[in-house]
């Protein structure tokens, strides 16, 4: 659990509401045609500009939000040194048992490459392609969540404009001007919320989900092929530091000392 994205949304979720009620009457921001126009029509014209799969994946596009996979980058750096040391005592061929033992599914095939004995420019194609195919799953799913912060605003005016058509159509009536005014603009409200507070943040966190497996993925695939080349273990190790911060080196640097 992201723990970050839940306190965050949390947070703005607490002040809004702390603002409207200490404003006043907090059932004047309640209005069920506006919530209407703003949901329905906006995740309408979104399920219109993307296709159906999409869609269906709503639900694990938001899970890449708040249930983020936590990435040991010291841990993959040790567990990739340990098999090019194994690979340089007893070949290439001694990795293919704890290939099977992996449980991330890149890796495995990394290294099952590399055992089968595949070509290094093919091993490296194969990979990167993966990897861009991958980041190009991550901007869609990316595109999804940005449609409905384009479109929520839009939807908000929309019921704007309709309220404001249905007040005007009162004028006869002045004391109708202003609560008519009022659930004309709480359109705009809903609106603003769905993009604001729940939309783009969440398109936020999910670049910053994609950018650092896309790292961890780059990492691996520096590594699975120095590990083919067969370079000396601590070159690999230095060439895989460049991947970490100076703060993570130093605690890479720190563990090996103590052990």
């Amino acid at each position: 659990m992201d723990l970050a994205s839940i306190i965050g949304l949390s947070a703005s979720i607490i002040v809004v509401i702390w603002g409207m009620v200490m404003g006043g009457d907090v059932m004047a921001f309640v209005d069920v045609p506006s919530i209407l126009i703003v949901l329905g029509g906006t995740m309408g014209a979104v399920m219109l500009a993307n296709p159906i799969e999409r869609t269906k994946n709503l639900a694990q596009i938001l899970k890449h939000a708040f249930v983020s996979e936590q990435i040991d980058m010291i841990g993959l750096i040790q567990t990739l040194v340990s098999f090019a040391e194994k690979a340089r005592r007893e070949g290439l061929l001694a990795l293919e048992e704890d290939a099977g033992q992996l449980d991330d599914e890149f890796m495995r095939k990394s290294i099952q490459l590399v055992v089968d004995g595949t070509d290094p420019e093919l091993v490296k194609s194969i990979l990167d392609t993966e990897i861009g195919l991958l980041e190009e799953r991550h901007s869609n799913n990316k595109g999804y969540v940005d449609s409905v912060a384009e479109l929520g605003p839009a939807f908000g005016m929309l019921g704007t404009l309709i309220g404001l058509i249905q007040m005007l159509g009162n004028l006869d009536d002045p004391s109708a001007l202003g609560p008519g005014m009022a659930v004309a603009l709480v359109t705009t409200f809903y609106g603003s919320v769905l993009a604001n507070m729940i939309s783009i943040p969440i398109s936020k966190k999910l670049v910053q989900n994609s950018s650092r497996e896309i790292l961890c993925r780059e990492l691996m695939v520096e590594g699975i092929l120095s590990i083919q080349a067969g370079e000396n273990p601590r070159i690999v190790e230095e060439k895989l530091k460049v991947f970490l911060s100076p703060k993570m080196r130093k605690l890479l640097d720190e563990g090996k000392e103590e052990a």
